[in-house]
């Protein structure tokens, strides 16, 4: 008997093999594929219009795991079409385990099975009020958003939820923006389950992704935290899907399959028929226009937790102050400071900018250092001594053969995070400082650290946005931001709205325990709008405002954009083939064509890259005409295209 079955590869399609095994679709088996041996599965229709000939292979054996669901291949199906990624590259996603494990010691699961505890954390009326209505509908598919304040106690009332559902046997799947979170939020989470949840993301091991794979798709496993990738786990009997900071950018994944995890999860709730709540204290504008629109139900936590005020906020405008020459912080804010460290506040210095200075040049022969494969300049890092892209990671000494004379002489243009905690040692010489980054938080240690964060055993943090993204450091009661201005200029459509979610999240870091907290902006900026929006207690008059500049301009989201990157190591080649690639598009889709033009970071990797941004209605038509005019089109070789669907950058 003839099967279709489905590979983790770069094929939009399944391959026909023959069995005299007894299979049904989703069945997991081992198939012969050129010299190698294969997982693949049973899929729910034949490759069509394949008109060649060729010899139909037989299938090694059906494997030992319990099948695939048919909404997971719904859900699959769908995906691909959506993204316009290949079938096989969607089931590549499922498929990170999906080998036959033999001899799991089962009190591996024990841990991880939820066992019916009570809870002892009072929630308060407003807590009740929220998972009350999260709860009614938490029946059937239903995308439930609940906005609340930073330390507003949202994490209790969607755990509250997530208990319910446990309850009944179900599985749960909460989605967190950064690996780096995981480690106080699993914390959080034993403390009020009394039972451990699977981490998933890259950092796990491939042996312990596999027995987490295993325990999954068997049922063993309640509850599954995760970055990105956990999205496309087989649970046997999913019952929610959490995603908590859910307007964070971080859930876009923008290299190999690309696709937004958030949008993702909503549709595999809808596929599984369960219910799906999005956590956030400033949400997307997508979700913004969703609650306006009535399609998303809604709650809101309007009170922090405990009663714990909101910061104070302070404007410290930099044009009525003299800095120092290579100085960064203000008179002012050094006295401000002192007087937060004399109550035994933790003080937060904050900059979006990772390493010393973004920008070397020698002082002799004038030249400035850029990545000789990206067209960016790299950073100086002074803690390794090294020049670093942070785009492909190239790096390479400090110490330069000049043109001039000599070794290069440097001066260091602008300040990063490593640059700032230079200046802060030598104001406050007798305290305890660390650097809060992805350079420094994602090590061995980084356990160790945040312990002596909460501790209040470090006084002075300098951080850049990693330190925004949901963590509860007690004693910080006072947040300085270095420069405003640094992220606030661009050609980003949504760059307010990533400004506006930043520092709410930011500001919420401070005063969590009812201490009295301030939040002081320096800037050079006469632009008092911007601040005021950001320290607005209530978001939504800035999200209002914004929806209706999209709205006038048929931006995001009403109407759908498509991101076409072409890409290649021959720049007037890709020139050519882009503008070849447009003429081919046009008048062939329901949309507009926009491009060819260099994208703003033009060389990545050692390839130049060209974009063309189709922009159209917001249906499916869309992605199926795209597909099948993409199918059909031959690039010259050399030349790749990635497609991005709803892309939230334009680098």
């Amino acid at each position: 008997m003839k099967f279709p079955i489905l590979l983790p590869n770069v094929f939009n399609h399944p391959f026909t093999y023959e069995s005299d095994i007894k299979l049904k679709v989703g069945d997991f088996v081992e198939v012969p594929f050129g010299k190698t041996k294969v997982t693949g599965v049973v899929w729910d229709e034949f490759e069509k219009n394949n008109s060649k000939k060729f010899k139909i292979k037989r299938v090694i054996n059906k494997l030992d795991i319990p099948s695939l669901k048919k909404n997971t291949l719904d859900f699959l199906n769908w995906f691909s079409e959506y993204n316009i990624v290949p079938k096989g590259m969607a089931l590549k996603l499922v498929l990170t385990g999906g080998k036959e494990l033999k001899g799991i010691d089962q009190k591996f699961y024990d841990s991880l099975t939820f066992n019916c505890h009570d809870n002892l954390i009072k929630l308060t009326n407003d807590q009740k009020k929220s998972l009350e209505q999260i709860n009614s509908s938490n029946k059937r598919f239903n995308v439930h958003v609940l906005q609340g304040t930073t330390g507003s106690g949202k994490t209790f009332v969607y755990f509250e939820a997530l208990r319910n559902v446990l309850v009944k046997g179900f599985q749960g799947l909460i989605l967190l923006p950064e690996i780096g979170l995981t480690t106080q939020f699993e914390k959080k989470f034993i403390e009020f389950f009394k039972f451990k949840p699977a981490i998933w993301h890259s950092g796990i091991t491939k042996k312990n992704k596999k027995i987490i794979w295993e325990g999954i798709i068997r049922g063993k496993i309640s509850v599954v935290i995760g970055a990105r990738s956990s999205l496309f786990l087989p649970f046997k009997n999913l019952g929610l899907i959490i995603v908590d900071e859910e307007h964070d950018q971080s859930y876009k994944q923008d290299e190999g399959v690309i696709y937004n995890a958030r949008d993702m999860a909503i549709s595999r709730a809808l596929f599984e028929k369960v219910p799906i709540n999005l956590i956030t204290s400033v949400p997307s504008l997508e979700t913004f226009v969703n609650i306006k629109k009535k399609k998303y139900k809604f709650s809101r936590l309007e009170q922090r937790y405990q009663n714990a005020s909101l910061p104070n906020f302070e404007i410290i405008n930099l044009n009525h102050v003299k800095l120092q020459k290579q100085s960064w912080l203000s008179k002012e804010i050094i006295q401000k400071v002192n007087f937060h460290l004399g109550k035994k506040d933790q003080v937060l210095f904050f900059l979006n900018r990772r390493g010393f200075s973004p920008n070397a040049l020698c002082k002799k022969c004038l030249n400035s250092f850029s990545c000789p494969k990206c067209s960016i300049n790299l950073v100086y890092h002074k803690i390794k001594n090294n020049l670093l892209c942070h785009y492909c990671g190239f790096k390479t000494s400090l110490i330069r053969n000049c043109s001039q004379d000599g070794n290069c002489d440097f001066i260091f243009s602008g300040p990063g995070v490593e640059r700032i905690s230079e200046e802060v040692k030598k104001n406050f010489p007798h305290k305890k400082i660390e650097i809060f980054s992805s350079d420094t938080m994602n090590k061995k240690n980084s356990k160790e650290k945040l312990e002596k964060i909460i501790n209040n055993e470090i006084e002075i943090l300098i951080g850049t946005q990693l330190i925004s993204k949901g963590f509860h450091f007690p004693h910080l009661n006072c947040i300085v931001v270095v420069d405003i201005d640094l992220s606030s200029y661009g050609h980003d459509l949504r760059g307010a709205e990533k400004n506006l979610q930043l520092y709410h999240q930011l500001s919420g870091r401070a005063g969590r325990t009812g201490q009295p907290s301030t939040v002081y902006f320096q800037t050079y900026s006469h632009n008092s709008t911007m601040i005021n929006d950001i320290t607005n207690k209530n978001p939504n008059i800035f999200l209002e405002k914004e929806v209706e500049i999209r709205k006038k301009n048929s931006l995001p989201p009403f109407q759908r954009f498509i991101s076409l990157i072409l890409s290649g190591e021959n720049e007037s080649k890709l020139e050519k083939e882009a503008t070849k690639f447009k003429l081919f598009l046009e008048n062939k889709i329901i949309g507009k064509v926009l491009g060819p033009v260099n994208a703003p970071i033009f060389r990545l990797k050692g390839k130049y890259r060209i974009r063309l941004l189709i922009r159209g209605p917001k249906n499916l038509k869309l992605q199926k005409t795209l597909s099948t005019l993409i199918t059909k089109y031959k690039f010259l070789p050399g030349i790749k295209l990635s497609v991005d669907v709803d892309p939230i950058s334009f680098n």
